[in-house]
């Protein structure tokens, strides 16, 4: 295989002339950077300049391609157009590409690689797409030269082929890799922004006008790996780009012209040495509370070339003021942490509220940009956007608000944190709430006081106080001793996203006021219908277990890191029913998760208890349920496997159980099962699995939470069913009569 970096440039592409024949150059970028992007491409000399999705079109000859490539900040890729032509079919795509003169574009001594996007009835995937490509084009050389060109990883040449509406477009990537890899970014942080995302950020922010005058200055409270410090001082030092990166893609084409480029690239030069002979003042600023991604970003500044331009401090948010020197007015311009971790909400909540505060108080005058993935949490700053606007953050939909901090916001929350300060034990009095909040909280009162009575019969500390009482207020609302859980329902595409957003913002406010808690002790999660990997995904790493308590039993739960908690608060009395009939007896609880129905058989004397699951994490979390209640393993099994499989081997086994426990999801495609498991679809196979290891007077309790779910009877009618539903839902759930469904499957008693 050829190596990339080795190839020669074709010795004619210096001395050819440069097409200016104009062409419709297609030009990518991020989504919701189209508008800028078209500015930017008619600034640099673009003609009939087009907007699409994700990219501009515009018509260009050679030369302004390489402008593109070198000066463009927002671009991704830029498409050098080599023929559209119809079709559908890999047949067609293949005798397409045979008729484009590809020896004209390089040799069969060079490397390529095949970028492929779009689908139809017969090209049903990119692979095989790019395969189609890439079969016709080495087919194409070996008939003209008796040779085939390598694919490679590190390519001289790319190719981008795209199907859409019956139309095939070829062309040539001008750059090669993506153009926001500038190359001065070898280290980076956890969550980087993309280069040509953050100077998206700083134009919509205001700096390239800011850069201009005598005072401006820019301010980064959480610099990261400072990206948007490096590209801030490249605008404003009006240095391309391109030139930080060793090689475009073009240098390495047929067509390329070797003299017009070095002359483009040699007026970048002088432009960058122009703006350092004009001893350019720049006011750039970046903290970080993290010294090792602080030298990451004093790395990336060093390669830009633009370290002198930025101070950089190690300092936490805690410790924000304006320092000496920085000026009167200014931007505050940072992409904070997303919280894209369930458990992070309420979190990022306090550091977004906290940060408000400290912008209030010390930067009057100055104009705050927030960029986030997490909008709903905007909120907590406290202030007006006077502009925002959406973009995305790779598949993460964003926001970048933008806020004027005015003198009386600043004066305002000067005066209270000394306030705070000099009375630090003075009562704030009640917390003012909006109006959708106070009657949140009013409703969450209102449930607390009819629930406290019933609360002390039940002996636990976790139970749900409410359940989208008023629809509109569309969550779940449980106590786990001295925290709240919190679980927003995913709101109908017909409900106006910015009033979820907004009645959400009502329930964080109500809950630590009605509870009176801390909203460090809040957290919210958000209930969607679960697809693929994300069925069985942890949300997070704290490991944050804690003790609840539920009758006799002591039990672990986990509200940070996984979407379910560990224990299922709607099947309190099933389990307790459970540990009152156990004595004696052998128990098996199948679909067991933490295994919490086997520690109450445990606590309740069952000779034996065997639990059965896919998930070891679960397993050993049922585990330490047992050795919290002081029980050890012996008469205790603990078993990973498929349940339905292990149902249909144990049927061969002598070991046969009194009380039998199923509580199968509603759905799983677990990459540990052959199949996927539907329980409407498969409920006969496993109660008759089950029952088949039931002692003859023994009880199968079967239970699932598919609201549509129907027992198929007559497939059943050997055994005795009832539906015991509504007598196994406790009272804090009786509002919600569809969480689950249960049974008592039994032997007719003639066969006991």
């Amino acid at each position: 295989m050829t190596d990339a970096s080795q190839t020669p440039v074709p010795e004619s592409s210096a001395d050819s002339k440069i097409d200016a024949k104009p062409q419709p150059l297609v030009v990518t970028c991020p989504k919701g950077l189209e508008n800028l992007l078209s500015d930017e491409i008619t600034e640099l000399g673009g003609a009939q300049v087009k907007i699409g999705m994700a990219f501009v079109s515009c018509e260009a000859d050679q030369q302004l391609a390489y402008k593109l490539c070198l000066w463009s900040r927002l671009a991704s890729r830029v498409l050098w157009p080599l023929k559209h032509f119809e079709g559908e079919s890999a047949d067609e795509l293949y005798k397409g590409l045979l008729d484009i003169p590809w020896i004209e574009h390089f040799s069969d001594r060079q490397t390529f690689r095949v970028y492929f996007s779009g689908s139809s009835d017969e090209i049903r995937n990119t692979h095989f797409g790019a395969l189609k490509v890439k079969d016709a084009i080495c087919d194409y050389f070996r008939d003209k030269t008796g040779n085939r060109p390598d694919v490679d990883n590190n390519p001289d040449i790319s190719i981008h082929v795209r199907l859409n509406k019956g139309i095939f477009s070829v062309s040539l990537d001008m750059a090669g890799e993506s153009l926001h890899r500038r190359g001065y970014r070898q280290s980076q942080g956890m969550a980087p922004l993309k280069e040509n995302l953050a100077a998206a950020l700083l134009m919509r922010a205001g700096w390239p006008k800011l850069m201009r005058q005598e005072d401006g200055a820019l301010l980064d409270p959480m610099c990261g790996s400072g990206t948007l410090l490096v590209e801030a001082a490249l605008m404003a030092a009006d240095i391309a780009p391109g030139l930080l990166r060793n090689q475009f893609a073009f240098e390495k084409w047929k067509k390329h012209q070797l003299k017009e480029w070095r002359d483009m690239k040699q007026d970048a030069e002088d432009r960058k040495l122009k703006a350092q002979d004009s001893e350019v003042e720049l006011t750039l600023v970046g903290y970080d509370m993290d010294s090792s991604v602080l030298a990451k970003a004093k790395d990336n500044a060093r390669r830009a070339g633009v370290a002198h331009f930025i101070h950089f401090k190690q300092q936490e948010l805690a410790q924000l003021t304006k320092e000496k020197g920085l000026p009167e007015t200014g931007l505050i311009l940072c992409n904070p942490p997303y919280g894209e971790r369930l458990s992070d909400e309420v979190a990022i909540g306090a550091l977004y509220a906290a940060m408000g505060n400290k912008v209030k108080q010390h930067f009057a005058n100055w104009t705050m940009g927030i960029f986030t993935g997490n909008p709903e949490q905007a909120y907590q700053f406290k202030l007006r956007a006077n502009k925002q606007y959406q973009l995305f953050n790779g598949a993460i939909s964003s926001k970048l608000y933008l806020y004027d901090i005015s003198v009386g916001s600043s004066e305002k929350a000067k005066a209270a944190a000394v306030d705070k300060q000099n009375n630090p034990q003075k009562d704030e009095g009640p917390v003012k709430l909006g109006e959708g909040a106070q009657m949140v909280c009013n409703r969450l009162k209102k449930n607390l006081k009819k629930m406290r009575g019933w609360i002390k019969k039940q002996n636990t500390d976790c139970y749900r106080v409410y359940d989208a009482d008023m629809p509109e207020y569309s969550v779940a609302i449980d106590v786990y001793g001295q925290w709240i859980h919190i679980q927003e329902y995913q709101a109908p595409k017909s409900v106006d996203p910015q009033k979820a957003e907004s009645r959400l913002r009502d329930v964080l406010d109500a809950v630590p006021v009605a509870f009176n808690v801390d909203r460090e002790k809040v957290v919210l999660k958000q209930r969607k219908v679960q697809k693929g990997k994300r069925q069985y995904e942890k949300q997070d790493q704290q490991q944050n277990f804690m003790e609840v308590k539920e009758g006799n039993c002591t039990l672990y739960v986990n509200l940070t890191d996984y979407l379910d908690t560990g224990l299922f608060l709607d099947h309190r009395p099933i389990r307790t029913e459970i540990e009152g009939l156990a004595k004696n007896k052998d128990f098996l609880n199948l679909f067991s998760y933490t295994c919490t129905a086997s520690v109450h058989a445990a606590v309740g004397g069952a000779r034996s208890t065997t639990s059965v699951d896919m998930s070891q994490t679960y397993l050993n979390w049922g585990r330490k349920n047992l050795t919290l209640n002081g029980l050890n393993e012996q008469n205790h099994e603990f078993v990973q496997a498929d349940c339905l499989k292990w149902l249909e081997t144990a049927q061969t086994e002598k070991d046969r159980y009194d009380i039998i426990f199923m509580d199968p999801p509603s759905f799983s495609n677990s990459k540990r099962m052959d199949d996927v498991l539907d329980v409407q679809r498969d409920h006969v196979q496993l109660i008759e699995l089950a029952m088949g290891l039931l002692r003859p007077g023994g009880t199968l309790i079967f239970s699932n939470n598919f609201r549509r779910f129907k027992m198929e009877r007559d497939a059943l009618k050997q055994f005795n069913i009832d539906d015991v539903t509504q007598e196994s839902l406790p009272d804090d759930f009786k509002r919600n009569t569809k969480i689950h469904q249960c049974y008592k499957i039994t032997f007719p008693k003639a066969q006991c």
